[in-house]
């Protein structure tokens, strides 16, 4: 009877890290307004909530930005180490009522996240209802 409880636990909590697992890792963030790749962005899990930091900036003349029209404290922080989402919690095969910053505009979002396929994330940030947004993917980098 242990072993059948023991494996049912293993089984539910291998299934549940997998899950996270698969929203974490380093994504190359692409503008979608240019199509240009912008950063890498890191994705995490901490106290069971996803967070997302920029880690590089791939145009060397915005390496050393700051965060001019952040407000709070974020602003004048370098965008390079910028969290810039926070607190999405897992519902269904999304991720939702979390924030993302917007570091150009330093406007701050209602955010979601899902995968599409294993190496393409789908990003909304949105004000009050998601119609009214805009939506980029984000591709795995291996």
């Amino acid at each position: 009877m242990n072993r059948i409880i023991f494996t049912f636990l293993f089984v539910a909590l291998t299934g549940i890290l997998s899950a996270t697992a698969q929203v974490t890792g380093k994504w190359k963030t692409i503008d979608d307004e240019t199509g240009e790749a912008k950063s890498i962005v890191e994705v995490y899990e901490q106290n069971g909530k996803i967070y997302a930091k920029v880690v590089e900036i791939l145009n060397p003349a915005k390496k050393n930005a700051k965060c001019q029209n952040c407000k709070g404290e974020d602003k004048d922080k370098p965008i390079l180490g910028l969290t810039i989402i926070k607190g999405l919690k897992k519902d269904g095969d999304e991720y939702t009522d979390g924030d993302i910053l917007d570091p150009q505009k330093g406007k701050l979002y209602s955010c979601t996240i899902k995968l599409d396929g294993k190496d393409k994330l789908s990003v909304r940030g949105y004000m009050g209802i998601s119609l009214l947004g805009r939506s980029q993917v984000w591709h795995r980098v291996k």
